[in-house]
């Protein structure tokens, strides 16, 4: 993703004309979310869900943030139209105009838990699923696609040593853009029971998806997929004449980046692999009870299993506290030791019920928030997990509410809520980034996925740990 410039000059500069209003300006914090008449979509339930939870909330700050991060996506982000005569929904990032396929399953995933009471919330999921469909057809490696799928490229993009289609915004693979939609899917079915988004174009999507994992086991070699790009960061073009480094064809699936869109150092990313084992593990069960597929639901099935038994087999490691989880392995013994704060990551594992071994990682976890991870700081203004996407010092709030959103702990869960009041820099938004001994320099006033993710953890906690929304958490 393109990446705005820190500081809170830029930040300003880059803040979108709904988020610098003060309505209500007697207030001491005024509303950050855009008129009624401006927002893209309204849902009843969602109003519901966030007046409701917000009386629960004592901390006038922390309630400021949540009503005005839970409905961030649908407040700036949704486009909502009809293709074919069915439903259409684009879900843009916030501040690139392109939909991510990881980023749009994320963004409105808080929200599907309340689509079975509200027709409009639903049809708007619907338009999702089948949005994300079409997609896929049009390129399975391609990680962004534009809102109006007719526009050029996204402007990084246009000079790409790739097979770059219409409608592609950008074309970086990566295992997960495949496993979102997976993910969103199965949770909107088992959440609502409809399968009107599911016809033959989901299915056709779904196949190939499949097929495209197979590919990339590179049993048979590297496969189609290359990138290169002209670029002064290295992160941004793999290696090897764009196919990327080597590996030993094991049954884990390859990829060519990662979820922050960094090019990965050894291609077999674990979180990655772990997701999409429980990504097609709930395909095959779609396949099997709303498509009638037997055929496809054995082959996820299949391909889940080769996942698992290579992971167990290639991708722990051996460390002076114990195994953990590598963050990428090669299959030639080769492992990376470290997390990155994007989901999905090491920390995230449970989030995505994808965390096989409870044991194992709670040695990861423990890793992964420490100083033994490179890409984890601590400051004055907080600590957490970042990555080479940003750099040095640079603490992602999603990592925070990640470590939450994973915690047993009420300890560790109100620290957290701590430092993500202070990283908002009195913004009324999470950011992509913050300098761990400084809030105010931060990167990307309106990136909505760490907004709406903030929400989904406050509407969590209300049901889970009550007792913490009813703590004051200093001033800023």
């Amino acid at each position: 993703m393109l990446l705005l410039a820190g500081g809170t000059a830029a930040a300003a500069a880059a803040t979108p004309a709904w988020a610098a209003s003060t309505s209500g300006a007697s207030s001491p914090f005024p509303s950050r979310r855009p008129a009624p008449g401006d927002r893209k979509f309204h849902s009843p339930a969602v109003e519901a869900q966030l007046a409701a939870v917000k009386q629960k909330i004592s901390d006038p700050e922390l309630a400021w943030l949540f009503e005005n991060c839970y409905p961030n996506t649908l407040d700036t982000t949704v486009e909502t139209g009809s293709f074919e005569g069915k439903p259409d929904t684009a879900v843009i990032t916030g501040d690139i105009p392109a939909m991510w396929l990881r980023d749009s399953s994320a963004q409105v995933w808080p929200y599907v838990p309340l689509a079975a009471k509200d027709v409009a919330l639903r049809k708007m999921l619907e338009g999702v699923i089948r949005r994300q469909a079409r997609c896929i057809l049009i390129d399975p490696y391609a990680n962004a696609f534009m809102a109006n799928l007719d526009d050029a490229p996204l402007e990084w993009s246009r000079s790409d040593i790739t097979e770059m289609k219409r409608g592609v915004g950008e074309r970086k693979w990566e295992i997960d853009s495949l496993c979102y939609p997976m993910r969103l899917a199965y949770g909107y079915w088992r959440a609502t029971g409809d399968v009107a988004p599911f016809d033959r174009r989901w299915h056709e999507a779904m196949k190939l998806a499949v097929k495209t994992m197979r590919v990339q086991q590179r049993k048979e070699g590297p496969g189609p997929y290359h990138f290169q790009r002209t670029s002064k960061v290295s992160t941004e073009m793999l290696p090897n004449e764009g196919f990327g480094a080597p590996v030993k064809a094991v049954g884990m699936i390859a990829s060519g980046f990662r979820p922050s869109d960094d090019a990965c150092t050894f291609p077999f990313l674990v979180p990655s692999n772990l997701f999409a084992a429980t990504s097609l593990s709930h395909l095959a069960e779609m396949s099997h009870a709303v498509l009638h597929d037997e055929a496809l639901a054995n082959e996820a099935t299949a391909l889940a299993g080769e996942v698992r038994r290579a992971l167990r087999q290639y991708a722990v490691a051996q460390t002076t506290e114990g195994s953990i989880w590598a963050y990428e392995v090669d299959g030639y013994g080769s492992r990376l030791l470290m997390d990155d704060a994007n989901v999905p990551g090491l920390l995230g594992l449970p989030y995505l019920d994808s965390s096989p071994d409870a044991a194992l990682y709670a040695r990861t976890r423990n890793f992964a928030w420490s100083t033994r991870n490179p890409w984890f700081f601590q400051g004055s203004a907080g600590e957490g997990i970042g990555g080479p996407h940003v750099g040095k010092d640079m603490i992602w709030p999603m990592a925070i509410t990640v470590y939450a959103l994973t915690s047993k702990s009420e300890t560790e869960i109100g620290h957290a809520l701590g430092m993500l009041k202070h990283a908002s820099a009195g913004s009324g938004f999470m950011h992509e980034s913050f300098n761990c001994n400084d809030a105010t320099k931060f990167t990307r006033s309106w990136f909505a996925w760490a907004n709406t993710l903030f929400g989904e953890l406050v509407v969590t906690l209300a049901e889970q740990h009550p007792a913490l929304l009813r703590v004051a958490y200093g001033s800023r």
